[in-house]
């Protein structure tokens, strides 16, 4: 039997989302997935039509228990896995684990796996949450733009999932070598890695009319 995990604010682990392999690195807190979801730009969907499967990736964000994305509503993907059961993988690279052997080399990483059936958003929802998906990648850049107009809402199918099972796992250590390679005459450490937002590049095509904000300059040096 595996050992029960207490969870105060969570997900306790179910049978597909119990970290089995290294079981340390397991995670089940809000408050320990949910800056995982947050801090990716990116996710992989996956799921299955007609009992072939299927992995989509596709920028998302988060609103309390609620993960969404959107697309084309010419995508025949996106409206056949409305009612159906999903899988949402997020993984974030931190730095590249050089052991003194390949065996024990490895990845620091954050990641995390979700669970839910999808749901096609609609009405007031879908235009709030387009706001939101602004704010996520721009901070105070929504109220700043015009409007979507009705066709352009119509021209985007948005999905969202409640957040039912979920987990994460993390590594973020040093090197693990075996003890009898210690004297081996080979570099070992970690190389870091780091995501960061670098510049403003204004559009090339038309002229720049205004400044950009101190929200959009604030952006430069963000480590995600």
């Amino acid at each position: 039997m595996p050992r029960e995990i207490p969870v105060t604010d969570g997900f306790p682990p179910s049978e597909r989302t119990r970290v089995r392999r290294l079981p340390d690195r397991g995670l089940y807190e809000r408050a320990e997935i949910y800056p995982i979801i947050d801090a990716a730009l990116t996710c992989t969907v996956a799921y299955v039509i007609d009992g072939a499967p299927y992995a989509t990736p596709t920028a998302h964000w988060r609103d309390g228990d609620r993960i969404y994305w959107h697309g084309s509503a010419a995508s025949r993907f996106l409206r056949s896995v409305v009612g159906g059961e999903i899988c949402i993988s997020v993984h974030l690279a931190d730095g590249i684990v050089l052991a003194r052997s390949g065996f024990d080399s490895s990845m620091n990483y954050r990641s995390a796996t979700l669970f839910g059936v999808c749901e096609e958003i609609t009405g007031d929802e879908k235009v709030q949450q387009l706001d939101a998906f602004v704010e996520k990648l721009a901070p105070g850049r929504s109220k700043e733009l015009r409007r979507s107009h009705d066709q352009e809402l119509k021209a985007t199918t948005m999905l969202g999932m409640d957040i039912r099972e979920a987990s994460a796992k993390v590594r973020d250590g040093g090197i693990g070598d075996h003890p009898d390679d210690a004297q081996e005459r080979v570099w070992a450490g970690v190389v870091a890695i780091e995501t960061r937002l670098t510049a403003l590049n204004p559009d090339s095509d038309t002229p720049v009319l205004v400044d950009p904000s101190p929200e959009l300059r604030a952006l430069i040096g963000k480590k995600l």
